[in-house]
């Protein structure tokens, strides 16, 4: 079996008295895209800064390419590509600047700087931006070029915590498919507190709450343990809300528009085939039906009350 790109083992990070960090423990073998999916305050950030050298941790290791990371962090840190919450950008400098001045950072041979940087410029896009001053850029580029610096040394493992944050949904997409890119010849790991992102961008999943893993699958895996809490359906001639609400199982009835309602129930059992056969027998015209996942903190509850899935080999 290959050795793990990435082995987190036992890890511990408390802050005075607040555990932030409590026995997590993963590893990544392969290329891919891994999701850390966690509310505001889960642990996430401080996680991903234990794994690339930014933080110490109380207790626990881990490992960059077999190399224990806190025993050895020069080495450990030379397989590591990191863009924080935050990039970490200077506005007064050029992108080509910048880039330079990165690959120097991370002690690149001066012979294969120049290349690397093209070549980085080129894979995130912004080529055309390289006299560009970094203050002068959209918010999109300004990510772009973050990502450029963490893949700038061609590491085996590049983290990304929270990399649409703040960005419109047209350079959310953007950033998605460039980060599945990088991925294609690279492990990534994506920080994130929004359920449909690593539902679109990830292969694998790892979901803490205060600290701890309550998840550790496949996206397949994870779609089918979570069960669906709600439906939306539209109806061309709906009845009263009251009728709706009056069905078996519904607790409440949201109505979105004219024609469309969000049910929630208690029971998922054939709720789908109840609504339909209702509206056959009450002549309302369902046109349209879609069952829908909890909200994150719904998940969260769902997944604290099981048993956790004890997969440990990810990506």
């Amino acid at each position: 079996m290959s050795e793990a790109i990435v082995k987190v083992e036992n890890l511990y990070h408390r802050y005075t008295t607040q555990w932030a960090v409590q026995d997590l423990s993963f590893e990544i073998r392969n290329r891919g895209v891994l999701g850390l999916l966690g509310a505001n305050g889960a642990g996430k950030s401080t996680t991903m800064n234990i794994m690339c050298g930014v933080l110490n941790q109380t207790s626990g290791n881990i490992y960059i390419n077999g190399i224990n990371l806190r025993e050895h962090p020069i080495e450990a840190k030379k397989y590591i590509g990191f863009l924080p919450q935050k990039p970490p950008l200077n506005p007064d400098m050029t992108v080509d600047e910048y880039l330079h001045f990165c690959a120097h950072l991370r002690r690149m041979d001066g012979k294969e700087v120049h290349q690397a940087v093209e070549a980085a410029k080129e894979r995130c896009g912004i080529a055309h931006f390289r006299k560009r001053l970094l203050k002068n850029l959209s918010g999109g580029y300004q990510q772009r070029v973050g990502i450029a610096q963490a893949i700038i040394h061609n590491p085996k493992v590049v983290v990304f915590d929270e990399p649409t944050n703040g960005l419109d949904p047209i350079q959310i997409v953007e950033i998605r498919n460039l980060i599945k890119e990088i991925a294609v010849d690279r492990a990534v790991i994506i920080s994130t507190h929004i359920l449909p992102e690593v539902q679109l961008s990830c292969e694998n999943i790892i979901m803490i709450t205060q600290g701890k893993c309550v998840f550790s699958g496949t996206i397949e895996e994870f779609d089918n343990y979570i069960e669906p809490n709600s439906l939306v359906i539209t109806l061309d001639a709906a009845p009263d809300v009251n009728v709706l609400a009056s069905l078996p199982s519904i607790k409440r009835v949201d109505k979105l528009t004219e024609k469309r309602y969000r049910l929630f129930f208690s029971d998922a059992t054939d709720i789908a085939d109840r609504v339909v056969c209702a509206s056959v027998e009450g002549g309302w015209k369902l046109t349209e039906i879609n069952l829908e996942r909890g909200s994150l903190d719904e998940v969260f509850a769902q997944l604290s009350g099981k048993s956790r899935i004890g997969k440990k080999e990810l990506v």
